[in-house]
């Protein structure tokens, strides 16, 4: 899930890439036979309508006002991200009705946001034009499933991924930087670690990909997220989608 709570001022532009990053590029794209998208970041901005930060400390609320203001730290209290305060839940009371209860709610508040949700510059094009070109498309996501699958038919993208969506479920422990959902795509697609790609926006994405063995693109809308992806290791970053869309287009 992206935040939005750090804005800052935008990537060095994509006109500026060294000759090697642009090499690299076209190798990370040449050899990927399968591209696994992260949803929330490199596909849209989920909560650019409906705060992320607000998505959280509702849950945070809802927790207290059940007398359940111990099952979280100060630090977790105060998290701008939903996934965070899930997560902490989950590691105290795995398995139990309140986890499953905290997971729906989170997921009805995605429902919510899916409508206003941002459209991620050149990401439709890019989908479509890797979807003619001959390449398979996954969903890897922190996200619920139900909601990239709204969000996709609102776009007309979702016959480019279906049936291949593998989001959230129950088994909280198994969000990236989990390599769960990109091992559940990889099986289903029928497609080795190397002949794959993940585009994605996170460190734990990064994270995930390492596991899987699958090499990562990132995507990094500002400066602030292209730092925290370098300072995770990342080599290849974008700053926007239109340099992947070229590149692609050159390729087919």
């Amino acid at each position: 899930m992206t935040s939005d709570a750090t804005q800052t001022g935008p990537v060095t532009s994509a006109t500026s890439q060294t000759r090697d990053d642009t090499e690299r590029l076209r190798a990370l794209i040449a050899d990927a036979r399968v591209v696994l998208w992260d949803f929330d970041g490199p596909i849209c901005r989920l909560f650019a309508g409906h705060s992320a930060e607000g998505v959280a400390s509702d849950l945070v609320e809802w927790l207290e006002g059940r007398g359940l203001r111990g099952l979280l730290t100060e630090r977790e209290r105060q998290s701008l991200d939903p996934h965070a305060v899930l997560r902490a839940v989950d590691r105290r009371q795995r398995g139990s009705d309140l986890v499953a209860e905290l997971e729906e709610r989170l997921t009805k508040e995605e429902l919510k946001a899916a409508p206003l949700a941002m459209p991620t510059a050149y990401a439709d094009p890019l989908i479509r034009t890797w979807t003619a070109v001959g390449s398979r498309l996954a969903i890897t996501t922190n996200n619920s499933p139900r909601v990239v699958r709204e969000y996709l038919t609102s776009r007309g993208l979702l016959a480019c991924f279906a049936p291949h969506i593998y989001g959230r479920t129950q088994d909280l422990h198994h969000l990236k930087p989990h390599p769960h959902c990109l091992n559940r795509a990889l099986h289903a697609l029928g497609a080795a670690p190397s002949a794959a790609l993940m585009i994605g926006d996170t460190p734990s994405d990064l994270e995930a990909a390492r596991k899987a063995g699958v090499p990562f693109l990132g995507y990094a809308r500002n400066k602030a997220k292209e730092t925290e992806l370098r300072d995770a290791g990342a080599t290849d970053v974008v700053d926007s989608l239109e340099t992947v869309l070229k590149a692609v287009r050159r390729q087919a």
